[in-house]
């Protein structure tokens, strides 16, 4: 085919909109993507008043490829996520960490005729990703973006079988979280506001759980080495940065509480790191599938169809607080 035109489904002022975006054909290292699967995330409800196509955790099967496509054929099941392309050549590209790209190109700044909430999507090849044999196409669109995400603390900043990290919030991310770090062996320890969740968190691989509504202190023994802040409400700083051991790292993955009120005197005397981290770079990327697939790691989701009214349904249960955890879209 020469073009297509492919259905999306847009933000805007006035709600989720149907509507249809022109592309020519792939060519040089592009490929058609005819997407059956897509992750909702937190981030799509940013952009859910933006005239723009939402949706950055896809999954679907090659259509077409470019002339200059080598790592991919049609029909391949493959997914994308937040980072559409880099430069390649600047530094942070260089040394591995293109998802920091200066010029790079991200879901919500870029590309705003596509997305994941559509029939199909053209992307550059160098930032599609094989889906391994063993993760079925509904459970790998989540980790696109969201398992990515909680990966990339783990493989970044070394934690290590031997570590005992702290895993606040059974969410989206959190339930994440808390199997990939079992499965490496870390002792896991979770922090939610009841007990509602304890028995999944115990089920998911945590080794302990404590509840932390209206605590002044917490006594959990041996402190952490590394504390991964999930939540999407504002999180009790000074109590948490409490439990973290002198030289260990905090590691805050949402931007939903605005500002990160940390008391000074315990993150300076203690020589505590306060770490930022976004997605992942392709190489981590890539670990996290394989990782995923060879531990049979596997979210928590529940599905919509991907439907002007799929859409509006799932993001509605997700801005209610009670999608459990992970939301996909699936095509007819």
């Amino acid at each position: 085919m020469s073009s297509i035109d492919f259905t999306v489904y847009k933000g805007g002022p006035h709600g989720i909109v149907e509507a249809t975006t022109h592309a020519e054909a792939p060519k040089g290292n592009q490929v058609l993507i005819k997407i059956t699967h897509s992750g909702i995330c937190g981030t799509d409800e940013h952009y859910k008043g933006a005239d723009m196509v939402l949706g950055h955790e896809g999954v679907g099967v090659i259509a077409q490829i470019g002339e200059q496509v080598t790592d991919f054929k049609v029909g391949d099941v493959v997914g994308w996520g937040y980072t559409h392309k880099t430069c390649g050549t600047c530094e942070e590209c260089l040394v591995g960490h293109d998802q920091y790209c200066e010029n790079r190109e991200l879901y919500g700044m870029h590309n705003f005729h596509q997305g994941s909430f559509g029939s199909h999507a053209i992307w550059d090849a160098s930032f599609v990703f094989h889906v391994p044999e063993g993760i079925t196409p509904e459970n790998a669109a989540p980790l696109m973006c969201g398992g990515a995400t909680v990966f990339n603390v783990i493989e970044t900043y070394n934690i290590r079988p031997t570590d005992r990290v702290g895993v606040v919030g059974v969410g989206g991310l959190g339930h994440l979280a808390i199997q990939f770090l079992a499965k490496m062996g870390s002792t896991v320890v979770v922090f939610s506001g009841t007990d509602a969740k304890r028995a999944e968190a115990l089920r998911l691989g945590a080794s302990e759980f404590y509840a932390t509504a209206d605590a002044k202190e917490l006594n959990i023994g041996k402190p952490l080495d590394h504390l991964i802040v999930t939540t999407n409400f504002k999180a009790n700083w000074p109590l948490l940065t409490s439990l973290v051991r002198p030289c260990g790292s905090i590691y805050p993955l949402t931007v939903e509480f605005g500002t990160i009120d940390i008391p000074a005197f315990p993150v300076v005397t203690r020589g505590v790191t306060i770490q930022g981290s976004c997605v992942a770079a392709r190489s981590v990327h890539n670990r996290m599938l394989a990782f995923a697939a060879k531990h049979q790691i596997k979210p928590i989701i529940e599905t919509f169809p991907l439907t002007k009214d799929g859409v509006v349904a799932g993001m509605q249960k997700l801005r209610d607080g009670k999608m459990r955890y992970r939301g996909v879209l699936v095509a007819a």
